[in-house]
């Protein structure tokens, strides 16, 4: 499961998190596997801005649950803290935390450019990032600084996360596991997976490959009462198009996806999307 901890209108942050413990629990009862939850800053509707921290609440209200980031935007950390956090999380937690690795900026320009030291904005690429992250997760005896939690194999599984053949490529190349965000970017989920399997090269972190399909899901006990609650996520998605709205709304009433339901602001070319 993937949880971005929304804020419904009318609601609160705080109580958009306390939602998130509360699902988390429920899932872990009923024999749920993994449960992420993203990185996302300066957007009212999304209460998920700190992952670190909120795994381990997450990890410590449940019991079997692999808890962790989907993910981690890491052009916008220092290599070595998002180490030290996710190596205490698995010291903490052993086994049951996972690192996911994005390169998204996790919000409009002005959140990103405040969350980013402004010397490292550009100073690096994200594959330059990432093996810097990866050497502290496995550092040598000699090396000159190290990310204390991690020794004594406190590493968590990293998972490099896209929506296009580009990070497929490179996770495919570094023998990573790779989670596709197919809620975001349906059209290309056949050829990420592809040039992932292409490209794999075994590695200490996976021997084979590894793939993870991100899918949007309503569940209900019925037809309808899943229409009824996919109408505010579907209007939702539409706003954000048309930006409009930025907060999901309670369902209210049954919304079906077509061009009528789309809002009025809406240009020609986002009703095709």
């Amino acid at each position: 499961m993937l949880d971005t901890s929304p804020i419904v209108q009318g609601s609160t942050p705080r109580q958009a998190l306390h939602n998130t413990v509360d699902l988390a629990i429920l899932v872990d009862a009923l024999g749920y596997h993994r449960y992420w939850v993203p990185e996302h800053h300066g957007m009212r509707g999304v209460a998920s801005s700190a992952p670190a921290v909120l795994v381990g609440h997450l990890a410590n209200a449940t019991q079997h649950l692999r808890v962790g980031a989907g993910g981690v935007l890491l052009p916008n950390h220092a290599p070595i803290v998002v180490a030290e956090q996710f190596g205490t999380l698995a010291a903490l937690h052993p086994g049951r935390i996972d690192l996911g690795l994005g390169r998204a900026p996790g919000g409009p320009r002005p959140a990103v450019d405040a969350v980013r030291p402004e010397g490292e904005r550009t100073a690096k690429t994200f594959r330059q990032q990432l093996d810097e992250l990866l050497a502290y997760l496995d550092p040598p005896e000699d090396a000159r600084v190290k990310a204390i939690p991690v020794l004594g194999g406190n590493v968590p599984p990293i998972w490099l996360l896209g929506s296009t053949t580009t990070s497929a490529e490179l996770a495919g190349e570094l023998g990573l596991p790779y989670a596709f965000a197919h809620h975001l970017n349906p059209e290309m989920a056949a050829d990420a997976m592809r040039v992932y399997h292409q490209r794999f090269r075994p590695s200490d972190h996976a021997a084979t490959p590894a793939t993870l399909v991100s899918v949007s899901v309503i569940a209900a006990e019925d037809d309808e009462r899943a229409e009824r609650l996919a109408g505010s996520t579907r209007r939702l998605s539409y706003e954000l198009v048309a930006s409009i709205a930025d907060q999901l709304r309670p369902s209210a009433k049954r919304i079906r996806a077509g061009p009528d339901t789309m809002p009025r602001r809406a240009r020609p070319e986002q009703r095709d999307r």
